[in-house]
Parts: structure tokens; C-alpha cells; sequence
């Protein structure tokens, strides 16, 4: 397939962009501000505390986490349009759940199919596919395919609240399912058929892509393709998830207790929600000029700055109490938030190859969700606890910062790893 002139997407790129940009827009109604927009009415109707319907979100954000660990692989195995079959009706089935929940036992399970068909499957698929399917153009390809998330960012806060002021927050909830369900049908045109990149990854042995136009090292660098075990061997792995697993921690603690800090400030309760205008708008700038600069700069040679603007938004939001200071962390979390989307789809492939990317990143997603778990269920117990929120919010600051200094040390070694000839793992 001949590139498109300038280097630019070609014609038969539109398909698989769309279908990824249509997954992370679906996965919204899976994730944390999303769900976050209804737990006022949520714990009101069902008479739990902070504590106990962060509690219920944290065990069903963890049962999901396992069970991606354990069907991630499928992406590996199966066709895109095979598995989006599966995910797509599930996770309508789980915002329908959602809408009938007569007991807190079917809250749970409703709450487990969003997490894991929503946040887990649906980001989980597209990221690999769009690692698997693009080289040259990785990062371009990620930032396209999530803007998809944006618009949901930007668009369903606004909607779901003027359904819930309307018709209650049940209808809400009709109104994804009846979404995804009329979504559903698009997918097996833009999936028919799995698309092979342009430019290949090397073989094992080989040597990394030639360097692009501009004269940047390119991403696709990694020698060989690591299977899961051995990613699991490497200390590295591990010392990416403090940065990695950040973002995911911290949005979703601030976006789920964001009508708890709105009472503490004495907000209005549409502030919150404008505010996410803010974010989704600068997320977009930030995810395609990110998408471009990782193209030239790599993945790694980006991971040590992105966290900066997350930190310095979360040391405004826990000292400033005008409603100024939730605009001002939306759109530094924006920042960070639109080079992570990029980031995310490329460094796994970068550091380990795309042979067994599937399976490699779902053990990442699960290792993220976990973070996204224990972070608003953590929070919950210790606002019951009595412990002060902005106070919880700068020691997630402080932790932005230190990661970003850690990932200086990581990232340097990373490199000059994949630039050297591979030796074999022991066994």
C-alpha cells in the first residue's frame, strides 16, 4: 500500500481509524466521568456513604482488571470485528443494568460489565490495534482513534446531565445503551478485514526502523518481540507503571469525588461540568500535537515530562478555593491527558514489540484499572475517616513530580537498551 503523499493517511486508513476512533467514544460510558455523573443520585437512592459506593466501584473496577488479564489475549487471537462483537452488546448490556438496578447486588454487577467492557475491552482493543495495525505512523494513529474519547469528554457530561435534570438519571443510562446498540452495527464494515502496516517491524535480529524525514530516531526500534513473561522478567516493566498507572489514579479519584469537592468550595453544581469543556478541548490539541512530536521524538523520550502539567494542576486545585482553580486543573490535566492517550498506544510497542502486544498490554490495562480502583475507593475511606480531601489531592501532586524525576532515570536506560543488539532472556 503506497503512502499517502506527504506522509499523510491513506485512503484505505479511514476504516480502521474510525472503528478506533468509535471504540474510545463507546468506552466513555464505561468510564469514571462518566459513571462519576450519577453518584450523587446514585448513593441517594440507595442511602451509601462516600466510602461504601467507592468501596462497591473499587471491587467491581478490580474484577474487572482480572478478567482483562485474563481475556486480553483474545485481541492477539481473533479479528477486531470478532472481538468487537462481543464487547459491543456486553457493555450495552451493563449501562441497561445500570438503568433497571432495583438492588445494590445489580448496581455491583452493572458496575463490573462498565469496567470491564467499557474502561477495560474497549480502550484495551483499540490501543492494540492501532499499535498492531500502524508503525511509521503510531503515534498520529493514536491521536486520531482517541479523539474519539475527547468528544465523549466533551459531549456526554453536558448531555447526561440535561437527561438527568429532565427525565432522571435512569434515562441516562437507556440513552447509552440505546447508543451503543445502534453503534454496534457500524463496526463489521469498518472491521471487515485486519489492515497491515505500510512499514513493517522488523524481524528479530534486525535492525529498528530508518530514521524518519525529519531525522529523528523512529519508534519502531525494538529489535524483537518480547512475549508476556518475558515483559513480566523485566524490572523495567515495573518501573514505568509509578508514571504509567498515574494519570488513571488521579483523573478518576478527583472525577469521582468532584461533587464532594464542589460542596466543600460551595460551588454551583454545573461547575464541574463545564469545566470538562476545558479539559476535553485542550486533551484534543494536546493528543494531536503529541501524536505528531512522538513520531519524531519517541515515546520514551517524552514519558519524563508529561506528568508536569498533571502535578502543577493538582497543587492549584488542593490550595485555591475560587471555582477558577477546577478550570485551571481541567486544562493542565487536559495537557497531560493529550500526550498520555499518544504515549500509551506507543511505548509498549516501542519497549517490547508488537508480536505479543495484546497480551503485554493487558497486563498494563489491568495494572492501570487497579490504580483507577483503588484511588476513589481509597479516597472514599478516608473522607469518612475524616482525612482532608485537598490534602489527599497535593499528595497526588507531589507523587506527579516524583515520577517525573523517576522516569528521567528509566527512560535513559530504556533507550540505549533498544539501541543495542538483543541478548537472549534467561529462562
Amino acid at each position: 500500500m503506497a503512502p499517502a503523499p506527504g506522509g499523510g493517511f491513506a485512503r484505505e486508513d479511514v476504516r480502521p481509524l474510525l472503528g478506533g476512533f468509535l471504540l474510545f467514544f463507546l468506552s466513555s460510558f464505561g468510564q469514571t466521568f462518566f459513571v462519576s455523573l450519577f453518584s450523587e443520585d446514585i448513593r441517594t437512592e440507595y442511602g451509601l456513604s462516600h466510602g461504601t459506593f467507592g468501596g462497591l466501584y473499587m471491587v467491581a473496577t478490580l474484577a474487572g482488571a482480572l478478567a482483562l488479564v485474563l481475556a486480553g489475549h483474545v485481541v492477539d487471537r481473533r479479528s477486531a470485528r470478532a472481538v468487537v462483537r462481543v464487547i459491543v452488546p456486553l457493555l450495552a448490556l451493563g449501562a441497561a443494568a445500570m438503568a433497571l438496578s432495583p438492588h445494590v447486588a445489580v448496581l455491583l454487577a452493572a458496575l463490573v460489565l462498565l469496567r470491564f467492557f467499557g474502561q477495560g475491552m474497549m480502550t484495551h482493543t483499540a490501543f492494540t490495534l492501532m499499535g498492531r495495525w500502524f508503525t511509521r505512523q503510531r503515534g498520529r494513529a493514536v491521536a486520531v482513534a482517541t479523539l474519539g474519547l475527547n468528544v465523549g469528554e466533551a459531549l456526554l457530561p453536558v448531555l447526561a446531565v440535561a437527561v438527568t435534570a429532565a427525565a432522571g438519571w435512569r434515562s441516562a443510562w437507556w440513552g447509552a445503551a440505546a447508543v451503543l446498540i445502534g453503534a454496534g452495527f457500524l463496526f463489521p464494515a469498518l472491521f471487515a478485514r485486519e489492515r497491515r502496516p505500510r512499514a513493517e517491524a522488523p524481524d528479530a535480529g534486525g535492525v529498528g526502523e530508518a530514521e524518519d524525514a525529519g531525522g529523528a530516531w523512529a519508534a519502531a526500534t525494538t529489535t524483537r518481540s518480547w512475549t508476556r513473561a518475558e515483559a513480566l522478567r523485566d524490572p523495567y516493566f515495573y518501573l514505568l507503571m509509578p508514571a504509567v498507572a498515574a494519570p488513571s489514579l488521579i483523573g478518576n479519584t478527583v472525577f469521582f469525588h468532584q461533587a464532594y469537592l464542589g460542596e466543600l468550595r460551595h460551588w454551583s453544581p454545573g461547575t464541574s461540568a463545564s469545566a470538562f469543556a476545558v479539559y476535553a478541548a485542550t486533551t484534543v490539541v494536546c493528543n494531536l500535537s503529541g501524536g505528531q512530536l512522538l513520531d519524531r521524538l519517541t515515546a520514551l523520550a517524552m514519558l519524563p515530562y508529561f506528568l508536569l502539567p498533571l502535578g502543577c494542576g493538582l497543587l492549584v486545585l488542593s490550595t485555591a478555593e475560587g471555582q477558577w482553580s477546577v478550570f485551571a486543573f481541567m486544562a493542565l490535566y487536559g495537557v497531560t491527558n493529550g500526550l498520555s492517550l499518544s504515549l500509551f498506544g506507543a511505548t509498549w510497542p516501542e519497549v517490547y514489540g508488537t508480536g505479543h502486544l495484546g497480551a503485554i498490554r493487558a497486563v498494563v490495562v489491568a495494572v492501570v484499572v487497579c490504580a483507577a480502583a483503588v484511588g476513589p475507593g481509597l479516597s472514599g475511606l478516608l473522607i469518612d475517616g475524616g482525612v482532608s480531601y485537598p490534602g489527599q489531592i497535593a499528595a497526588m501532586g507531589v507523587h506527579c513530580l516524583a515520577a517525573s524525576a523517576l522516569m528521567l532515570r528509566v527512560t535513559r536506560r530504556l533507550r540505549a537498551r533498544c539501541r543495542t543488539p538483543p541478548t537472549p532472556l534467561p529462562g
